[in-house]
């Protein structure tokens, strides 16, 4: 994306060029056969899984009839910027590290290689962005804001993504912090004006609306698993007798929780769809936690590295300050991120591994139907039991 070595985080590494006085360093594995051969295999086989994990989630929500919904239009887009990391980037990256850090496609283009690392990786992550702040609107705004959900609107926001992404990609192409290119190393310029802009825009402004919608979401999901924990069922008489307050407090509640349906404890049973939204609250703040957790896990080391990195080892001569391995390491730690997006989405989604599981066993008939008998089910399960007569 961004970052370490000016913010590029596909760049292959290293810095030598345009009279930096840097030196060409070996890659994450220098010496021997074996080293390489492990090396390669690993960065083959972490590219070729990114690839075919995030053409399921593409595959998935367009050839499956039940899973096109506005609310999974976002999981299309943000497989297409993993996959564009995959195909656009990592390859080109695992060759130079192969090569022991050297650059072997040219000076014309590197340019290019660097445009599209920075975009590439900056539309994943604000990406995530957009979807944390869609759960987020979709919890506290539950009957407004789905109803404004639509594909225009998720194509806007995505039109945004990629403008936002440009902003970084472009300066280094117009005469601001050009990037560093001798035909042996392709950096992202370690211009600090540049570094700063780049990494905010890139990272920390995202991660901040991300950590924002998150606490918003779990203190929403915390304050409706006080609302569920029920006491025993009442009697009939004393049912009765609670109901009117019941009714009178549940008012007033719902005007300062308009996210959750006034609870039906004193009736002893669950309405069904309150029940719904409890669940919904639940898997939301799930799924954004562990999204938030895999994100800045494999990409705040990278951004901490690219951001100090200019200001603590002196501009351009700032490559031959920090290990090669280190910086190779928390690069490909960042891509690993569009390698574990598609999976934690599908761990939270029933429907999702379910049309997964059935495209890898190559079963493509009735899949529809399945998800939809699946969801009869589910729906069975959280109904009511009917009030005892006896």
């Amino acid at each position: 994306m961004t970052a370490a070595d000016g913010g590029d985080p596909g760049s292959p590494l290293q810095a030598a060029g345009n009279g930096t006085g840097c030196a060409q360093r070996p890659g994450l594995a220098p010496g021997g056969g074996m080293r390489l051969l492990l090396l390669g295999s690993v960065l083959t086989l972490m590219t070729l899984v990114t690839i075919g994990g995030n053409l399921l989630v593409v595959v998935s929500v367009c050839a499956v009839k039940k899973l096109r919904q506005p609310a999974n239009y976002l999981l299309v887009w943000l497989a297409a910027a993993d996959l564009s990391v995959a195909v656009a980037v990592m390859p080109f990256v695992g060759v130079t590290e192969l090569s022991g850090g050297r650059w072997r496609f040219g000076r014309c283009f590197c340019n290019v290689f660097v445009a599209m690392d920075v975009m590439c990786c900056t539309a994943s992550i604000l990406t995530l962005c957009a979807i944390s702040i869609d759960r987020y609107l979709g919890i506290t705004r539950p009957l407004t804001y789905p109803m404004r959900q639509d594909g225009r609107r998720t194509a806007k926001m995505m039109v945004w993504v990629w403008l936002l992404s440009a902003s970084i990609t472009l300066p280094p192409l117009f005469g601001w912090a050009e990037n560093i290119n001798d035909g042996r190393v392709c950096l992202i310029s370690q211009d600090r004006g540049y570094t700063i802009y780049s990494t905010a825009v890139a990272f920390y402004i995202p991660v901040a609306v991300m950590l924002f919608t998150y606490s918003r979401i779990y203190r929403a999901a915390k304050a409706s698993a006080a609302r569920h924990a029920f006491p025993p069922p009442q009697d009939d008489v004393s049912a009765d007798t609670t109901s009117v307050k019941d009714t009178d407090e549940d008012e007033t509640d719902l005007q300062h929780h308009h996210l959750h349906p006034p609870p039906a404890a004193a009736r002893g049973h669950v309405p069904k769809n309150q029940g719904w939204i409890f669940k919904r609250e639940q898997r939301a703040a799930a799924t954004l936690g562990l999204m938030v957790g895999a994100f800045s896990a494999c990409w705040l080391p990278f951004f901490l590295l690219s951001t100090v990195r200019p200001f603590a080892c002196g501009g351009a001569a700032a490559c031959g300050c920090v290990p090669a391995w280190l910086e190779r390491m928390l690069l490909w730690l960042g891509y690993a991120n569009s390698l574990l997006n598609p999976f934690i989405y599908a761990f939270f989604n029933r429907d999702l591994r379910a049309t997964y599981a059935s495209l890898l066993r190559c079963r493509f008939r009735n899949i529809d139907r399945k998800l939809s008998a699946a969801g009869v089910h589910e729906a069975f399960k959280m109904a009511p039991l009917p009030p005892d007569t006896s």
